[in-house]
């Protein structure tokens, strides 16, 4: 027998059956599976804003024209006015994944929140794509309104309720179809004839004001009172959706899907004058914007600003017309080649997308870089 040491003579060393580096790219790769399970699993509490799609308002959905316009001659346009969109990803029922906010919190494009900053957390799905169709609709009323005006056409209307803020004071008080008729503040009583006059109200009225609403519900006077809540811009806000319940001299609607909100107002309003004139306003430039349409012209500031200037240079545009509100936003965030012009009015807005066609845009007041 061989002692302790030997080995029979054409014997092989003995081997271990596993290699210490089999077992590190067996780690290695089971490692790599959990994160990548991590980045697909894993939902931190973010939102993602990203560029959206960009619609010419002159142009067709699925083969109708966007804006359609019966009992009135129109006149095909040769250039484009495209509204600009947001993509949200991260609220209640559509989670972010960690691969999401990474991708984020990388492109320039793109930015990352906290959910609780975007989203009121008592809000379900539901109430928030109700809500943002709710405000899509008012802008399309609230557009149609004022491009005519605008045009010189006499528009009575009325100011209806179609929704009240998710969760805000006015829920449960205001009911869809009231009509505003009044609004007392502090024992003065205003007759609310058009928009501008009840945001003349509310401009003067601090936050957390209980204010008297008379309104006209199912054919019947009624008194109704609510605690207004805070503008960010100054005075205070009913927290109420309203339609402008217009008697328009002839048939203006939209083909719009998927696209929610009250930012599609200035660019809506812009393709009705120019559908309704002759020639093409921006000639044969891509124009795109943004912006809120109120009934007394003004353009109000959005969210989203960055993404919609870099949809806006992907789907090809040239020039963007960007609410004066969100200027300071833009800085240091316009793609190369894009020239943003400042607006306050839809005035301003019609005037810049003549001179843009007229090949005078260079003249128009810009956002500073």
């Amino acid at each position: 027998m061989p002692g302790e040491g030997w080995r029979t003579p054409g014997a092989q060393p003995a081997q271990p059956l596993v290699s210490a580096r089999s077992i590190t790219v067996v780690l290695a790769g089971a490692l790599t599976l959990v994160l990548c399970l991590a980045m697909v699993l894993i939902t931190p509490p973010y939102v993602i804003i990203s560029p959206g799609p960009t619609i010419d308002t002159l142009g067709e959905v699925q083969d109708e024209p966007l804006i359609q316009i019966s009992g009135q001659e129109t006149h095909p346009p040769e250039g484009e006015l495209r509204l600009t969109t947001v993509s949200t990803v991260g609220g209640p029922g559509y989670p972010a994944t960690a691969a999401q906010v990474l991708r984020g919190w990388i492109s320039s494009a793109r930015t990352v929140m906290p959910r609780e900053a975007v989203y009121n957390p008592e809000e379900t799905a539901e109430e928030i794509q109700h809500s943002s169709e709710v405000q899509m609709a008012s802008s399309q009323s609230t557009a149609s309104v004022a491009a005519l005006q605008y045009l010189g056409h006499e528009v009575p209307t009325r100011l209806t309720v179609a929704g009240a803020t998710p969760h805000g004071p006015a829920v449960d008080v205001v009911a869809e179809d009231d009509e505003l008729r009044w609004i007392e503040v502090e024992g003065e009583r205003t007759e609310i004839v058009d928009f501008p006059t009840l945001t003349g109200v509310l401009d003067e009225t601090p936050p957390e004001t209980t204010v008297t609403l008379g309104i006209t519900r199912d054919g019947a006077a009624e008194e109704v009172e609510v605690v207004t809540m805070s503008n960010d811009e100054g005075g205070s806000l009913l927290g109420i959706y309203l339609l402008s319940d217009a008697d328009l001299p002839f048939d203006v609607s939209f083909v719009i899907e998927n696209i929610g909100g009250p930012s599609a107002g200035l660019m809506l309003a812009l393709g009705i004058i120019d559908l309704l004139t002759p020639g093409s306003l921006a000639g044969e430039e891509i124009v795109a914007g943004t912006g809120t349409m109120g009934l007394d012209g003004e353009v109000g500031a959005i969210g989203g600003i960055r993404q919609k200037l870099a949809g806006a240079k992907r789907d090809g545009a040239q020039w963007f017309l960007a609410p004066v509100g969100n200027c300071a936003e833009t800085v240091g965030y316009v793609p190369a080649g894009l020239t943003v012009v400042a607006v306050a009015t839809l005035d301003e807005a019609h005037e810049a997308v003549a001179a843009i066609g007229e090949g005078r845009g260079e003249e128009l007041p810009q956002c500073a870089e």
